[in-house]
């Protein structure tokens, strides 16, 4: 056959081009003939077919029974019809007709042609499901091909015949591409389609922000740092918490990196997002402190049964633990699993009546000292603007103060000096009276116009009571130091 050379090395370029290896390429063409004989003789043809790689030379051998009586032509001869090559033919024989690709009409190589465009194509969406059905939340990267009705589509770098696309919910609305653009997304899923297996890509999708940090991140690479939680309001902010099976390497301080140059990474790829990296707890109340970063939390009280988390913050981190329409507290929510409910000292102490549902709180948290704004107290103007211009802002600044301290601050009386007493004795729980104000009847305590009970005030311990918990708080603030680290 003269251009059967050239045939095979035609096979072999396709073969080059869809990663094939020489025995699929071989497998392709034999089916492909197979089809074209088909055409000729039938569907139900059998045939031995044989390639020479050297050469180039197709060995063709179409197989026949012999039999009495033909049912089907495709399979069978007449027992008369094969003496007529061999007298020595019996019935039950198998008859190899020899047949050359030369005389293959034009129906036959097309239906050669359309047999291996479909292997070819059947094997390629194989080989695109295989390679990537195991590969989901892995960051792919390519080209921006086309913007098809807000669809964008990717010509991506590892397999340019794979179908990819980037659906508009799945796209960052901050975000303008142009035709020809690089671009990085993250494997959400493998969509079948009637053409074959289809890549949804997205930028949306929290997985997108875990495997940028996987990048950046050394750590997270290795699985030493593991990104627990993940929430993310696309565009506007994305919180995470990290874990370090390490105990020597600090979560948080691996994913910032070196002057934040590796969430700044991460930071850039996302268009400015926002974002928070907090070290992940396994206890609720501790992990709700920290998911709240920026904001300093002053109170955690937890209901495990509603699973709710109760945060009182003072007025002046009120609206940083709020964000930017809810959007702080929204995620904090989300990456904790667990609904936040979040009050301002204001808000909270003017509750006082509600604070029986938190009375399986632990007796450290219960009596937990809060500072507040002495602007809440019942004082004066002129007395609050005395304190103000003294330097006393908070009650904290003036638990400690003594009548004489007070008289000598300008424009502070006798009498505002009493009052100013009156009050620190009024919102201080003594030591000493904390088991009786426990084990005491509470309609006793309403009788006797007893206001130390510590469920109605923010809790301030004498001298002894003040050691304690300043021990308790410097433990709470080693374990709580690295709250949070935001990158823009």
């Amino acid at each position: 056959m003269a251009n059967a050379a050239q045939i095979v090395a035609a096979f072999r370029d396709v073969a080059a081009t869809k990663s094939l290896s020489d025995e699929e390429m071989a497998d392709l063409v034999k089916d492909g003939i197979l089809a074209g004989l088909a055409r000729i003789h039938g569907p139900t043809v059998q045939a031995e077919i044989d390639i020479d790689e050297d050469t180039g030379d197709f060995d063709i051998v179409v197989l026949r029974r012999v039999v009495e009586e033909v049912e089907d032509p495709a399979t069978e001869i007449a027992l008369n019809e094969a003496r007529w090559d061999d007298e020595t033919f019996e019935v039950g024989d198998v008859m190899e007709v020899p047949v050359s690709f030369a005389d293959f009409g034009r129906n036959a190589v097309m239906a050669v042609k359309q047999r291996i465009v479909q292997r070819v194509r059947e094997n390629e969406r194989d080989r695109i499901r295989d390679e990537f059905s195991d590969r989901i939340g892995e960051l792919l990267s390519g080209e921006l091909q086309q913007i098809e009705r807000g669809k964008l589509r990717v010509m991506l770098n590892l397999s340019r015949d794979a179908e990819a696309i980037i659906p508009w919910k799945d796209q960052n609305p901050r975000e303008r591409f142009r035709q020809g653009d690089p671009i990085r997304a993250v494997l959400k899923k493998v969509e079948e389609t009637p053409k074959g297996p289809r890549l949804i890509l997205s930028r949306a999708d929290p997985l997108f922000v875990s495997a940028l940090f996987k990048l950046e991140v050394p750590e997270i690479y290795q699985g030493i740092v593991e990104i627990r939680e993940i929430s993310r309001e696309v565009g506007g902010r994305t919180k995470i918490a990290v874990y370090s099976r390490d105990e020597s390497i600090d979560p948080v301080g691996a994913c910032v990196g070196l002057k934040g140059s590796r969430v700044q990474a991460v930071v850039n790829e996302l268009g400015g997002e926002r974002i928070d990296i907090v070290p992940w707890h396994p206890d609720p109340e501790v992990f709700a402190r920290r998911a709240l970063a920026p904001a300093r939390v002053s109170k955690v009280l937890s209901d495990p049964e509603r699973q709710v988390v109760t945060a009182i913050v003072d007025e002046d981190q009120l609206s940083l633990a709020i964000g930017r329409n809810g959007q702080n507290v929204r995620l904090a929510s989300q990456l904790i699993g667990w609904q936040i409910d979040l009050y301002g000292s204001r808000e909270w102490l003017e509750r006082g009546s509600d604070l029986s549902m938190f009375n399986d709180a632990p007796a450290d948290d219960q009596y937990e000292t809060a500072d507040f704004p002495l602007s809440e107290l019942d004082l004066r103007p002129a007395v609050l603007a005395a304190l103000s211009e003294a330097g006393y802002d908070t009650f904290l600044q003036i638990i400690d103060l003594e009548r004489g301290d007070f008289l000598r601050i300008e424009s502070i009386g006798e009498e505002d000096a009493d009052r100013l007493l009156q009050l620190i004795d009024e919102l201080t729980v003594v030591e000493g009276e904390l088991p009786a104000a426990e084990e005491g009847d509470a309609a006793e305590a309403e009788e006797s116009g007893s206001e130390d009970d510590p469920d109605e005030a923010p809790g301030v311990s004498d001298d002894a009571e003040e050691a304690d918990e300043s021990d308790d708080e410097s433990e709470e603030s080693d374990d709580d130091g690295d709250d949070g680290a935001s990158g823009e």
